[in-house]
């Protein structure tokens, strides 16, 4: 009996480990599908939720850059998964590539994935991970520009082109925006740094254009005329020998400050403290006398590091010394405007105190501190979030006072398109500077109605008569079509983006001389008759020699390969690209022009990597 009971108590522990065991089995059985299960429908939900993949409904909208941002969104196309799949785990395996060399690629089943890092070198594509709302989706791209539809008519009195978006005077070749002229200076083919009127007009016309678009700015002011001797009060002398006090100039016809101080620029001077975190533009009347100066102190919120910025009296461009940045101003000794960006001006002086310093954020940076040093006047001091106009006004300026005899503002660096080939020396005109000069000078006259900017403007139109061989800009394709040389070289080059600027250019000014836009008080009929011509020619070549620019899947910059035996095409890059793209549909909107229209849509579809049919 005791071995009965033995035994059945046996039995039952097996039956039981047995239970148990196929009970187990069963919740992994379980619990593996699950996951299976899950982790497919995140597969899918990574490849179904990409617009940018399938961008066909962003069409719609007619703005090929504003893609549905939710990965949730019901109209985002789906993609329907052919393709047998295995649920075999990955392995590793050897891609070959062209049979030029491997890369190291992932096996799943009869799939292969080769990493997009390797896919964005090799095919110039470009891709990255981001989430909405904690999901994350890999969003891929052909191109990393930007389309801008026009949203009207051009209109030469309004924005130009879509240059609001442009901030010329970050771009790592400006050196600096000059102290005594108040413009960029560029280092784009040459370190030492010169005035570059493309540049200098971009400028200006991004100004011009930011002035329209954005809000009205946020204006801070130190030395109000009506309160000046309570602003005078605000000031803290250094020493009992330095005076501030308030007197009536009888050239601004009002009250000034007046100092005396220490002119070394160790000394303290006359200290007006403050805390502005916004507003990071100064603008100031002076006029000194002596070795006077001006300068601003800024503070880092984050590390609460402060630099200076000193405005001296010099020619020196740009100089630094310890956290100090210094500017040259010139001779500042009858009343004139100063106009700085603080934020600009620290960042370009950054570099010359630490090379290995870090980009300054906008929303890091607050001003701390104006000085006064040496003696002298100042008048209208603000403090503002923007000065559109006022920096705007200081590239036209420059470009009426640096115009020479000619009607040009010749580029004095070396230009090498192909060297010994395609080469220019100092001293060539462009006839993408004269044109986007014409563009902000136009804009500068219908803003002033100044005879001066209008005069400036027409006499740029000049040089577009006298052919490239003889110093001007002029080439002729096929000894039939006009076109106008951002590089006038020989042979001739062909640069379609800087022909289609100078277009627009003639256009302004044809709208000056009494087009939709004018009212032909400042040109002649003679002088309103050639521009007409200049415009009119220009659109007849660029109609038909632009299929010689369409590689099938991008554009080109120039025609070297068509004009020099056994040359490569010069592809241009994405944001060349899409510069041509905007010029023609700027164009489109003034010229209904079929072949304008398609090219330019066609020209859309190749960034996002379709291509022309093949045979």
């Amino acid at each position: 009996m005791a071995d009965d009971q033995h035994l059945i108590r046996r039995m039952c522990r097996v039956t039981t480990m047995r239970f148990n065991v196929k009970l187990l089995l069963c919740v992994i059985i379980i619990a593996a599908c699950l996951m299976s299960l899950s982790w497919w429908a995140k597969c899918g939900e990574s490849q179904l939720g990409d617009s940018r993949l399938y961008p066909d409904r962003a069409e719609e909208s007619g703005n090929h850059a504003n893609y549905p941002q939710d990965p949730r969104d019901a109209r985002v196309p789906k993609l329907r998964l052919n393709h047998e799949t295995n649920a075999e785990s990955y392995s590793n395996i050897e891609c070959l590539i062209n049979d030029e060399y491997t890369v190291s690629c992932r096996r799943e089943g009869k799939e292969v994935y080769v990493p997009f890092s390797f896919l964005e070198k090799y095919f110039e594509v470009y891709g990255k991970i981001a989430v909405y709302d904690g999901l994350e989706r890999f969003e891929w791209q052909h191109s990393y520009s930007k389309v801008y539809i026009p949203k009207g008519k051009y209109e030469p009195r309004g924005i130009f082109m879509s240059f609001e978006n442009y901030n010329v005077e970050i771009r790592d070749r400006v050196k600096c925006v000059s102290g005594k002229e108040g413009v960029p200076i560029t280092t784009q083919w040459g370190p030492q740094g010169y005035f570059y009127a493309i540049q200098i007009a971009q400028y200006g016309l991004s100004h011009y254009s930011k002035n329209i678009t954005d809000k009205s700015p946020v204006v801070v002011s130190y030395m109000d005329s009506a309160s000046i001797d309570s602003a005078a009060r605000q000031w803290k002398l250094p020493d009992k020998s330095s005076k501030l006090s308030t007197v009536r100039d009888e050239e601004l016809k009002r009250s000034v400050l007046e100092f005396h101080t220490s002119d070394t620029l160790t000394s303290p001077g006359v200290m007006l403290r403050l805390d502005r975190a916004n507003e990071l533009v100064l603008s100031t009347l002076v006029s000194f006398t002596g070795n006077g100066s001006l300068a601003v102190s800024v503070q880092m919120r984050d590390t609460k590091d402060i630099y200076t910025l000193h405005y001296v009296q010099s020619d020196t461009v740009i100089s630094a010394r310890g956290r100090a940045v210094y500017y040259g101003v010139g001779a500042r000794t009858r009343w004139s405007r100063l106009t700085r960006d603080l934020f600009i001006d620290l960042q370009k002086g950054l570099p010359l105190i630490d090379r290995f310093s870090r980009k300054v954020k906008l929303k890091n940076l607050k001003v701390v501190a104006v000085f006064l040093r040496g003696g002298g006047r100042v008048a209208d001091l603000t403090l503002s979030t923007t000065e559109h106009l006022r920096l705007f006004f200081l590239a036209a300026d420059w470009l009426v006072a640096n115009q020479d005899e000619n009607g040009g503002w010749p580029i004095d660096v070396t230009r090498t398109l192909i060297p010994g080939v395609m080469e220019l020396a100092p001293g060539w005109y462009s006839a993408m500077a004269q044109g986007q000069a014409m563009s902000a000078l136009t804009r500068a006259y219908w803003k002033t109605r100044e005879p001066r900017y209008a005069a400036a403007a027409l006499a740029a139109a000049d040089i577009f008569s006298v052919p490239s061989e003889r110093r001007g800009v002029v080439a002729t394709y096929m000894d039939k079509y006009r076109w106008y040389e951002e590089y006038p070289t020989t042979p001739s080059s062909f640069v379609l983006n800087g022909f289609i600027y100078s277009l627009i250019g003639l256009y302004d000014l044809g709208a000056m001389c009494g087009g939709s836009s004018g009212d032909g008080a400042v040109c002649t009929a003679a002088q309103a008759a050639r521009v007409a011509r200049l415009y009119r020619d220009g659109m007849v070549s660029l109609k038909a020699m632009l299929p010689l620019f369409d590689m099938g899947s991008g554009s080109s910059y120039d025609l070297r390969h068509v004009v020099v035996p056994g040359s490569a095409p010069n592809l241009a890059r994405w944001d060349y690209h899409t510069t041509h793209i905007n010029q023609l549909l700027l164009l489109t909107t003034i010229d209904d022009s079929p072949v304008l229209k398609n090219v330019a849509a066609r020209w859309m579809e190749y960034m996002k990597g379709k291509r022309a049919k093949h045979n």
